[in-house]
This record gives C-alpha cells, structure tokens and sequence, in this order.
C-alpha cells in the first residue's frame, strides 16, 4: 500500500506506529498480472463502541450526536463494520522516467457517511437513521504515477484519483494515532480527481501542486443547478513539506507541512432567494507539524485547519461567507515495541458552517490505547470527550422536545481491531 507523505512524515517520528505501518509493507504480496511486482494490500476494520450518558436517539429514530467524520448514531452502542479497504499497486522504480500505478477501493458503511470521497458507487447515498441499505464502493484512489527527469531527483506526478495533500490524519484507517477520526479531519477535502505535481528538492524540502476537479473536493463544493462544469470551475492545490536533517540533533526527522487547497464551482444566477450568487466554492488552509522530544519514546504534533466557505454575495444583501477552524494536538508514547498511548485535544470553532449543531465551538479529548495481541492486527481501546461550549448539542431524551438535545457533554468509549494484509 503507498501512503500518502503526511503520513509518511508522522510514521517517521513516531506519532503514527511504525511497526503499522512496516506489518502493512511486510505483508505484500505479489498477484498474477503482467506485471510481476504488482502487489495486493488492504485492512479490514472493526469496533465496538458505548456511548455514555442518555439514549442517543428517540425511538432509534432521532439522534445527537458529535459531528466528525465516521461517526453518528447508526455506529451508537452497537457492533460495527467500519470498511475494507483493497489496493492494487504497482510502485515506480528508481528510473528516471519510472512509472506505475495504484488502485485503491472501499466498502462499507463508512462510505456512506463520509461521501466526499467523491467516487461512489452503489445504492442509497443518504440513508435515513438505522435504515438497512447495500453496502456502498468507493474508489478511494486510482492513479497513474509517472516520473519526468527534472534536476536531481526529478518530478512525481499522480494522474487520476488520489488522496488530498492536506491534513493530520489519513483516510487510511490503520494508519492514525486514534480510532475516531479528529474535527480538523472532517472539515478537510478528502480526495480529488486530476493531475498532481511533486518535486523534492532536496532531503529536507519538498514542493507539491496540482489541479484538479471541483465537483468532488468535499460535501460542500459541487456543481450549482446540476450544470456541468466549466474550465474555470477547478481546484488549485499547493503545499510544502520539510523535514529536519539528522544534524539537527533530537529533532532529527521533524516535519512542518502547510498547504491551501482552493475550489471553485461556478456562478448562479438568481436561486431560491432571488439574489444574484456571484460565487461558490471553498478554500482550505493547513498548517501541520510532528516533533521528537529529547524522551525518545515521546512524539508530538499539532494541526491547524482553517475552513473559508465561499456562499457569496447576495444581490441587496451582504457577504454570507462561512468559516470553520479547528486547532488539535497530538501525543505519542511508545512504551515498548507492542504498547503505546496516543492522545488528542482539539478545539473546533463554527461560523454558520455546520459543523456542530447549534454550538459556535467544541472541545474534545481522546485517549488511545493500542497493543499488539496478535500478528496484523491493530488493537486499540479509546475513550472520548466532546464538549460543546454554552449550548446543548447532545443525545435526546424521551421527556425533551423530539430533536431537542439535552447534554453538553458526549462520552465514547470504543475497542477497534484492524486487520491489515
């Protein structure tokens, strides 16, 4: 399996398990094509999670629960099949004009709640509370990677579906500090469809750009009136990635990487409010770090992701721009080759974006422990706390307002087993 660099980075200095990672690269094995060093990878991922407090839905039918990426009430105190994931993979070579390719599909319910991956196909995209639907395929990513001569180390493009070049966290399961996914994860554009640039200029730096489709960049940009889009609707992407060399002592292998991710979708002509929409689209900004400490089993991070939603500007009204904004930090402790501790702190600030549900912000904490039992297999038990400042956002009670929520306070506490092959 290739994973993308930002996960790379954090495998590098620990945040992210390296013996995960290494099982999942170990583990290849070769499948019968015309290319004899095509490989088979992939994961299958479980859990089951306890959601403290009151029922989190009114006669299973009503429920409130923290808005991030992979969660929701039909995962709520229950047993749960999160995805299976399969990739095909050919790696380039070392050769100056090297190419190869990687093809990376997933089923499951994840799928169906997380759609801005863009590339489903299946059933019902929007199933209703606990309603029983066939499971969704994704095509998490499909791209042809070739190599182009260009100074010294020359340049690696991805033609097709690939991941996003954004962000802590990766949509590849095993390969995050914790099992619930973070708030700066879920406001991320996940996958795109086009053409991307990397240039590594040396061993410390790096350069990615790419363009791409704005019809599947996240939940929020689409095309307007089901119009196809047009050369000006696209997604412009730019991100650095730099890496401390070894001379720089214990913070040898510490990465900071920042990128924005820009996205257009086209004008609008009237609407349902009468004005003139002059605009639509997103602009993603992230900035990202992981750290060694002089305690050599301690690794740290911290992420910032910043959300502008571009609504527009309304004929005789003003500019209905949205924002989101989430800080996170990270914690690592590998206490032995087969125990170690993971930790999250997060603070999610909402300006009409959507994000949570009647709350300007939310806090959460998230504490993992994962340990090797047996061979291949990711185990990890994790608790969470999210906090919703001021307003009450979570649960339902049967004595309260049908949708009424009645808790500021949401607790999980989940067992997650990955089998990755």
């Amino acid at each position: 399996m290739k994973f993308n660099k930002w996960t790379l980075g954090l495998a590098a200095v620990g945040v992210v398990s390296l013996a995960s990672a290494a099982r999942a690269d170990e583990k290849l094995s070769q499948v019968q094509t015309a290319l004899s060093n095509t490989t088979l990878s992939g994961y299958v991922d479980t859990s089951a999670q306890w959601n403290l407090g009151s029922q989190n839905g009114l006669y299973g039918v009503i429920g409130n629960t923290p808005g991030y990426a992979y969660g929701g009430i039909n995962k709520a105190d229950g047993f749960n099949l999160n995805a299976i994931d399969i990739a095909l993979d050919k790696p380039q070579d070392e050769g100056p004009w090297a190419a190869g390719y990687h093809v990376e599909l997933m089923a499951g319910p994840d799928v169906q709640t997380k759609l801005n991956l863009g590339t489903i196909a299946g059933f019902n995209t929007t199933p209703a509370v606990n309603q029983v639907t066939a499971p969704l395929v994704a095509i998490r990513q499909a791209y042809v990677a070739l190599r182009t001569p260009v100074a010294n180390s020359g340049i690696d493009w991805k033609v097709g579906v690939f991941d996003t070049i954004v962000g802590y966290e990766s949509t590849s399961d095993p390969l995050n500090p914790n099992f619930t996914r973070s708030y700066g994860y879920s406001i991320e554009p996940t996958t795109h469809t086009g053409i991307l640039a990397t240039f590594k200029a040396n061993d410390m730096l790096s350069f990615s750009a790419g363009v791409a489709d704005s019809s599947n960049v996240g939940t929020i940009v689409q095309p307007i009136d089901g119009r196809s889009q047009q050369e000006s609707q696209k997604t412009y992407m730019g991100s650095i990635a730099f890496t401390a060399p070894d001379s720089a002592g214990f913070m040898k292998g510490a990465t900071l990487n920042m990128g924005i991710i820009n996205s257009v979708s086209g004008d609008r002509l009237g609407g349902l409010t009468g004005g003139t929409l002059s605009t639509f689209g997103t602009t993603s900004y992230y900035v990202g770090a992981t750290i060694p400490t002089p305690i050599s089993a301690l690794k740290v991070g911290a992420a910032f992701d910043y959300l502008d939603i571009h609504n527009g500007h309304l004929a005789g009204g003003g500019n209905t721009d949205s924002s989101a904004s989430v800080w996170g930090l990270y914690a690592n402790f590998q206490a032995n080759d087969k125990l170690s501790f993971n930790s999250r702190l997060e603070r999610l600030t909402d300006n009409n974006a959507g994000f949570t549900t009647g709350s300007a912000a939310v806090d959460e904490i998230t504490l993992t422990t994962q340990y090797q039992l047996w061979a291949n297999v990711l185990s990890r038990v994790e608790f969470r706390w999210d906090h919703s400042e001021g307003t009450k956002a979570y649960d339902q009670s049967a004595y309260s307002l049908i949708g009424a929520p009645v808790h500021n306070n949401a607790y999980l506490l989940a067992l997650n087993l990955i089998y990755q092959f």
